[in-house]
């Protein structure tokens, strides 16, 4: 039989990421904050745990998905966190997007308790988690790693080992600054073929073909064209991200003026109100100074 694997953590990114364990064929025990999620994964063969402690009592290698690094630090340190009922030997996998700083903290109280911590942050989306195509950035212990790794294969088809513990959160950090310069590119080549008269899905097709091929450019840019802002990703969670973002460029003296423009980009689509659109959105930023929206 598969190994008994616990998750928390049912979100937008977590229950798709959860149910490919399942059709995977592993065990799953399932705990969150909310409960619908939590009974359509047991609906879908998994089992429901009353707390992170009753997860980690169940399942050798735990996983979290969850929204920002003091959500991590309560599910596993906090009462009845995970802490509390884990077993000699385990494995926690934080899948969240947090501080490098909490993730290293982390890993070292996890191993003054027996256990090993890799953080595992992911790269994709809603439709990477849907069809575990996720890119997984880990820092960790590389025998615990291979440990995991089918486990993280159920998941994503790109799983690189960064290095020591802390290592993959600081690589998610770089992947949300490409993802936010090309981003804001994107917005402004849409906003100058519109306002000179040109159509920007002639100016996306023709682009595909060429250098300026990317998966922002495929993907947002669509959303863009479409106008279509429902969240596979959430302008205030990468909000969070930028701030982490900026942080380490802060923590390491490396000077970041384009990601500085980008972080005031996504704070100023925040502003609106509009935390719960995708964050490609705020291409609608660009616009609005451009004129064209």
């Amino acid at each position: 039989m598969a190994e008994t694997i616990g998750f928390i953590g049912l979100g937008l990114m977590g229950r798709p990421m959860a149910k490919n364990l399942l059709k995977a064929g592993y065990s799953l025990v399932v705990h969150n904050r909310s409960q619908g999620p939590v009974q359509d994964l047991v609906a879908a063969g998994a089992k429901a745990a009353s707390s992170p402690a009753d997860v980690a009592r169940q399942a050798g290698v735990i996983i979290t998905m969850l929204p920002d690094g003091p959500d991590v630090q309560l599910v596993l340190a906090g009462p009845n966190g995970v802490f509390e009922g884990l077993r000699q030997g385990s494995v926690l996998i934080d899948m969240s997007t947090i501080s490098p700083v909490i993730a290293k903290e982390l890993a070292a109280e996890a191993a003054r308790r027996g256990a090993s911590m890799l953080d595992a942050p992911v790269s994709g989306g809603e439709i990477g988690a849907i069809n575990a195509t996720l890119s997984i950035m880990v820092g960790g212990d590389a025998a615990t790693l291979e440990r995991v790794r089918p486990i993280l294969a159920a998941m994503g088809k790109n799983i690189v080992h960064i290095g020591e513990s802390g290592a993959g959160q600081l690589c998610k950090a770089c992947n949300q600054l490409v993802i936010g310069g090309s981003l804001a590119a994107v917005s402004e080549a849409f906003a100058l073929a519109r306002k000179a008269g040109v159509d920007p899905a002639k100016v996306r097709e023709a682009l595909l073909g060429g250098f300026a091929a990317s998966r922002v450019l495929e993907v947002h840019g669509e959303r863009m064209l479409q106008n279509n802002w429902k969240p596979g990703f959430r302008a205030k969670l990468y909000h969070k991200d930028y701030k982490i973002v900026m942080n380490a460029a802060g923590a390491y003296d490396v000077p970041m003026p384009v990601s500085a423009v980008v972080a005031q980009l996504v704070s100023a689509l925040v502003a609106e109100g509009r935390g719960d659109d995708d964050y490609s959105a705020l291409a609608t930023i660009l616009w609005h100074l451009a004129g064209v929206d």
